[in-house]
């Protein structure tokens, strides 16, 4: 059963949630821009990345310590700090050092880039690096759910209500609301529920609105980004 989805836009900052916090990676195009879109990205789900710590992986660009200090405030007045800068330009070295910056983390995939969901033991990987909550309780209309790692709910998501997380989303219950796993850009994310009828499913930034049904789904059910699309599947063991 394939849903229909939305193309990614080809942005110039790609966010990634690690066990060590965010990897923001600035792409191409003029600093400020580039800033100002990051600014944007973290800005509109402030209370998601509240108290994060940010790796900033800046390529080729030669920053200042007064780039990277400017950097550093816009983030901490968005709620997360800057820990680390990773660059391959010998003046962003030096800058991140003299700031008592780390200069070494494992590089993010490209801003815009859409590698192909993975499977198996790419996404055991992927769930040994996030952390996890169990959340046990029905949510109503109008209440959302917000975690940078794996969510796992008992109980229903109700029309109006929202389950956002960074990583897997699996509701031992009935989904009828909206549910965004791999928020953070996370292709290799699911969602599974005993009961899958949402008003709406995201994958990091894939969404799909599933056709109307005459009745609930009688076995439980996984949605997963499958070349290119959303794709639900019946949810069992293998």
């Amino acid at each position: 059963m394939t849903r229909r989805v939305e193309t990614p836009s080809q942005g110039a900052v790609a966010i990634k949630g690690t066990s060590k916090g965010l990897v923001i990676r600035l792409g191409d195009g003029p600093l400020d821009a580039v800033v100002a879109e990051m600014e944007m990205r973290l800005g509109s789900k402030a209370s998601f990345f509240l108290g994060g710590r940010v790796a900033l992986h800046v390529g080729d660009r030669a920053l200042s310590v007064e780039q990277l200090r400017a950097i550093g405030s816009k983030m901490e007045a968005l709620g997360v700090s800057l820990w680390a800068v990773e660059g391959r330009h010998p003046a962003t070295h030096a800058a991140a050092q003299e700031l008592g910056l780390e200069t070494a983390l494992g590089a993010p995939p490209a801003a815009g880039s859409a590698p192909e969901a993975g499977t198996g033991e790419d996404r055991q990987s992927l769930a040994a690096e996030l952390p996890g909550i169990v959340v046990r309780r029905t949510l109503r209309s109008g209440q959302v759910v917000h975690y940078p790692g794996h969510v796992t709910l008992i109980g229903d998501v109700n029309p109006g209500a929202e389950v956002v997380a960074g990583g897997n989303i699996i509701i031992w219950g009935k989904l009828r609301g909206t549910a965004h796993a791999g928020a953070m850009g996370d292709y290799g994310a699911v969602v599974c529920a005993l009961q899958l009828a949402p008003s709406q499913i995201r994958i990091g930034p894939y969404i799909a609105r599933p056709p109307e049904r005459s009745r609930m789904p009688r076995a439980p059910e996984m949605a997963a980004v499958q070349n290119g699309e959303i794709v639900v599947e019946r949810w069992s063991a293998k």
